[in-house]
């Protein structure tokens, strides 16, 4: 798999998502879609979305609930353009303008996809191992919460333990969020960090995935630059970004 194909299997997904063609994420324009539930969307999404912005660096697609709330995700643009369309202060124009339906920017990420010939065999300054999921059972715990989500248990699929004796220091796991594509998840227990482990595991997790024919991703708030820069040191590079506006207690 190539980072070309892996890059078009991660705009089908959007698209599938969005409700929307990967063609919108690489017009360079603004593009609106109507979001509808989709029975191949990841499974951590709640469609029909209220209104989500997404780029992949060419325009922006809007994925709204309505064709009222799209045209005020294409006004908001239009007085924001990218890349000052997922920043503040701009997006204070959406919390003013979203109120009178009870919603508001809620999420922001980047993600990030892996170049295969990028990702690294790094060494792990402790013995590490692979994991299937009977190895997950005793480890759904908040310690290693971003590795495992304890909602969604039966979509972790794989991961890499760092051990010190029988001590589990860090894990890497990935869960199948849709068809074609496994998120990456890591945890290093404080007194472990800055040593590589994150890294090394991460990398090695991420050819496992590959070896699979899956697309490995990886997220990351814009502020965790920890997680970033693991990102970058284990071949991924930045892909798209993503704005999730919420609406909160919804009228009746």
């Amino acid at each position: 798999m190539t980072a070309s194909e892996i890059r078009r299997i991660a705009l089908e997904q959007s698209a599938i998502d969005a409700g929307c063609t990967p063609e919108d994420f690489t017009a360079g324009e603004i593009r609106t879609c109507i979001s509808r539930p989709h029975p191949d969307a990841r499974k951590y999404l709640k469609l029909p979305l209220f209104c989500d912005f997404i780029s992949y660096g060419q325009g922006v697609v809007v994925s709204a609930c309505s064709e009222e709330i799209a045209a005020l995700g294409w006004e908001y643009i239009l007085e924001n353009p990218y890349p000052y369309t997922f920043e503040t202060p701009s997006l204070h124009w959406l919390t003013e303008h979203f109120a009178p339906w009870n919603a508001r920017p809620k999420y922001m990420a980047e993600y990030f996809l892996p170049d295969p010939a990028r990702v690294p065999d790094l060494p792990c300054p402790h013995p590490t191992r692979l994991l299937t999921p009977p190895d997950f059972t005793d480890l759904y715990l908040p310690k290693w919460s971003n590795a495992l989500c304890s909602t969604r248990k039966e979509l972790d699929m794989l991961g890499v333990g760092a051990y010190d004796g029988d001590r589990l220091i860090g894990l890497a796991a990935c869960s199948a969020d849709c068809e074609t594509m496994w998120q990456i998840g890591i945890d290093v227990l404080p007194e472990y960090r800055r040593m590589g482990i994150a890294s090394a595991l991460t990398a090695r997790l991420t050819r496992e995935i590959l070896d699979r024919n899956k697309v490995p991703f990886y997220c990351a708030a814009w502020s965790n630059i920890a997680s970033v820069r693991n990102a970058i040191t284990c071949g991924f590079r930045p892909a798209w970004v993503h704005l999730t506006c919420i609406q909160e207690n919804k009228p009746e």
